[in-house]
């Protein structure tokens, strides 16, 4: 952000939706401090840098060697020797020029970090990591650190001793509609049943628009209990008003304060470890003191272990997981582009969190292996031959050089080039997927880049607004890797390109992946793949929420058709006659009640004033829309707009009496019809859509809408570092395929959710291995075995983020009826977990 207080709507839009606006300038308050520059550093320092913080400083003293180029992509061959912060600064600055960034190349020092708001280390070593822990902790400064190691990685976080969490989840505040108050103690609330409350025990709400029993219209946050889908009570109403009708309770957010140790206290306290996979519940305390016994190496020999090679204060921790132990201890000196993607994404997201209060920071350590993606027969364990002096070497480090000969040979095809598709293809540059003499990668993409996808597709810059996303993706991931082939299409992939992408044509591929934002297209792209016996790797995400799947021909189910969700769709009578919810103003029961009472207010009409902020709103964005069809240039003037409108004569609202008023969708005998919005923030289309839909509100006396809430057009929020998440598992599950794996437990489908902190939990598809689910809360704690779900109910939460604009679980840390409408499908295979 240039200045406080001005946020570049056009730039932030979809983060908007996400964060909103007052997260959003306390973000663009905070200086962050990112030291080390490799890989992992550059990726936070990417994300950050997107989010809109006021300044980033990177620092680093190191000089570029062969192995940085695996995974650190604004560093090239001719910065060999150079320092990497230095040669990194120029790249980071064009990602937003409204973040001012700086370059650090002295040591670390108390004098440096106190100058920040929020401090992360990479690449450290834990002497520092205490040191400045310390010293941060002390001034509250809040301290992270995050660190990969070959196919491990590693994050922990210290926001002082009392941090205030202003919003835990992001979600909207839950509203119901009352159908009855009791008077008695405790008085019962008894909410309409055409959709249940998902109000969760403990929860606070507020009450408005109560006719009778008006106390509750002007008292503070009410603390309920849980009583059914649709009853709660909220204590004595026996001295209150009789109720009559009507009313709207509301949840009420309450801000949340949380404690933090200092790194040197956490290291002692393994109640901290954060649990990430069913089958690998032991492993935690094994990494957390291998990374531990890892760092007392590197300080008496100066040096990670060599290649494949164990250590001996590594290989004392065989009591705890042996084979764990020793895959770290071999693959150390491996710097991994996606596993720096995955940790990268989720170390920005907690930085996010320390700058704005916004959503619930992990608490305090996080540990993250992905060691399925080594060979699955031992004996092809094969020592890495001695590192060639090539831009791969830190891969070669992990899987040796034939497996890199392997990768440089595939032919890939990626449909998308947005903000998934942006990071994919910088991980296929730096992996070296197709970069040899055999490999090739195809790229489509139909759309044209707009400012609003700046904020997240980080291939793209404002001199690239209207040129091809698909040309400029594949020419920006060429100049990170010279040996990239590449070649760019502008098709939508559909029935009409058959003739382009034909039989030849899949047939020469090795594997696809989707980046796409509808579930349409991925249906459609499943089913060739399908047809050609092809692979297909799939990611999506929703604002702090993201999901992968990958599909194996002869191995796993494919992506299918869609479940239709009708518990979430919105009635057409609602929509048109009864709208009680903004989103209403978007797109019964026979109780014996009052006709208009319940859900269905009574509309009143509109007296137009020029006073009124929404009514200018509306004036504006129509007389613009008009003036673009007959080719006149519009105006944002509100002045000369109020000048005019003084002048004219607007008459009197006449209901008509013929107007047949429909109470069901039966009644109505319409089709429903798929709502679609532009993605261009400045046409006014948005301005038209959230301004109509706000009138209505108030013919409906139901609160207007923010432009940013995400309702209008069904847009679909987004942040860069969730896509960066994304990315980086789905390339994880690229190493599998491409080495042959054949065990479906090697497999992993994910789903997570950035905004939340509870358990990071994932699980593998094991048949008839059992595993238990443990939450902070004792509503939910049962044990459940793998064997007995599909993939195909995994396959279902996947394509959750397209079907439904809000996923139940986990919020409130998983209520007993939002739980009891998403039953085993968390629990299915693959990673599953919140941070």
């Amino acid at each position: 952000m240039s200045e406080i207080g001005e946020i570049d709507e056009g730039f932030y839009s979809r983060q908007l939706y996400v964060l909103g606006h007052d997260a959003m300038h306390r973000m663009g308050t905070a200086s962050v401090l990112i030291a080390g520059m490799r890989g992992l550093g550059i990726e936070i320092a990417k994300n950050v840098i997107l989010s809109g913080v006021k300044s980033v400083t990177i620092q680093d003293e190191g000089q570029t060697v062969w192995t940085d180029l695996s995974s650190q992509f604004f560093l090239k061959e001719a910065h060999l020797g150079q320092n990497r912060a230095t040669c990194s600064i120029q790249q980071l600055s064009a990602l937003n020029p409204r973040v001012r960034v700086f370059a650090h190349t002295g040591p670390l020092d108390d004098t440096l970090l106190l100058q920040f708001q929020v401090v992360v280390l990479t690449d450290s070593s834990l002497d520092d990591q205490k040191r400045f822990g310390e010293l941060c902790h002390l001034h509250g400064i809040k301290f992270i650190v995050a660190d990969t190691k070959g196919l491990c990685g590693q994050l922990f976080c210290d926001f002082g001793e009392e941090f205030e969490v202003l919003d835990r989840d992001g979600e909207a505040p839950e509203s119901a509609t009352i159908q009855s108050i009791s008077k008695a103690d405790p008085g019962v609330v008894l909410c309409t049943d055409e959709q249940s409350h998902k109000f969760s025990d403990g929860c606070k709400v507020s009450f408005s628009e109560v006719q009778g029993m008006t106390e509750l219209n002007s008292i503070g946050p009410v603390e309920i209990k849980y009583r059914g889908e649709y009853s709660f009570s909220i204590g004595d109403t026996s001295a209150f008003s009789e109720y009559k009708r009507g009313g709207i309770v509301t949840e009420v957010k309450q801000p949340l304060r949380l404690h933090f140790k200092p790194l040197s206290e956490a290291l002692l306290d393994t109640k901290l470890l954060v649990m990430n996979d069913f089958g690998k519940i032991s492993r935690h305390k094994t990494l957390h003191l291998a990374f531990q016994a890892l760092h007392s190496f590197v300080k008496k020999e100066q040096r990670l272990p060599g290649l494949w090679s164990q250590v001996s204060d590594i290989a004392k921790l065989k009591q705890l997981d042996e084979a764990a132990v020793q895959k770290l201890s071999y693959t150390a000196r491996g710097d991994l582009a996606p596993m720096n993607a995955f940790i990268g994404g989720l170390a920005a997201q907690e930085v996010i969190k320390a700058c704005s209060g916004k959503f619930m920071p992990l608490q305090q350590w996080l540990y993250f292996d992905a060691f399925e993606c080594l060979p699955e027969v031992e004996d092809q364990l094969a020592e890495c031959s001695r590192l060639e002096g090539t831009r791969y070497d830190g891969q070669i480090a992990v899987f040796g050089s034939a497996f890199q000969k392997k990768l440089e040979r595939q032919k890939y095809f990626l449909v998308g080039a947005g903000a998934i598709g942006c990071e994919l293809l910088k991980n296929f540059a730096l992996i070296g997927l197709g970069a040899g003499e055999e490999g090739h990668i195809t790229v489509t993409d139909m759309d044209f880049i707009e400012k609003s996808n700046l904020n997240r597709q980080f291939l793209f810059r404002s001199q690239d607004i209207g040129k091809p996303k698909s040309e400029v993706a594949a020419k920006a991931v060429q100049e990170m890797n010279p040996q990239m082939k590449i070649t760019a299409h502008q098709n939508r992939l559909d029935p009409d390109s058959e003739a382009v992408f034909d039989y030849n044509f899949f047939m020469g591929l090795d594997g696809v992946a989707a980046a796409l934002d509808n579930v349409e297209a991925r249906i459609y792209l499943d089913q060739r793949c399908i047809q050609h016996q092809k692979p297909m790797l799939e990611g999506g995400t929703q604002g702090s929420k993201g999901h992968t799947l990958v599909v194996v021909p002869h191995l796993t189910e494919s992506y299918g058709q869609p479940k239709t969700n009708a518990n979430n769709a919105i009635p057409l009578c609602t929509l048109k006659n009864f709208p009680h919810r903004i989103e209403h103003t978007l797109q019964v029961t026979a109780t014996g009640l009052p006709f208009w009472s319940g859900s269905k207010r009574c509309p009143h009409p509109l007296t137009f004033d020029l006073k009124n902020t929404t009514h200018m709103e509306y004036v504006v964005a129509a007389a613009n829309l008009y003036g673009q069809i007959y080719g006149i240039k519009g105006t944002r003037d509100c002045t000369s707009i109020r000048e005019i409108l003084e002048k004219v004569h607007v008459p009197p609202f006449t209901p008509k009496s013929s107007v047949k008023i429909h109470v069901t969708d039966k009644e109505m005998k319409e089709a429903k019809e798929r709502d679609s919005d532009d993605d261009d923030d400045s046409n006014f289309h948005m301005d038209y859509i959230v301004a109509a839909s706000n009138l209505r509100a108030e013919n409906y006396d139901i609160p207007a809408a923010d432009r940013h809430k995400g309702i209008a057009g069904r847009i679909i929020p987004a942040i860069a570092t969730t896509t960066a998440a994304v990315a980086g598992l789905m390339c994880l599950e690229l190493y599998k395929l491409v080495q042959g794996h054949q065990n479906i437990s090697s497999y992993r489908t994910s789903y997570f959710i950035l905004a939340v902190h509870c358990d990071f939990q994932c699980s593998p598809e094991v048949p008839g291995m059992p595993f238990s689910l443990h939450t902070k809360t004792p509503v939910f704690s049962q044990l459940f075995s793998v064997n007995s779900i599909s993939q195909s109910v995994c396959t279902y939460l996947c394509r959750f983020f397209f079907l439904s604009s809000k996923i139940c679980w986990p919020k409130h840390y998983i209520a007993q009826a939002a739980w009891n409408t998403v039953p085993d499908i968390i629990l299915a295979r693959g990673y599953i977990f919140k941070c």
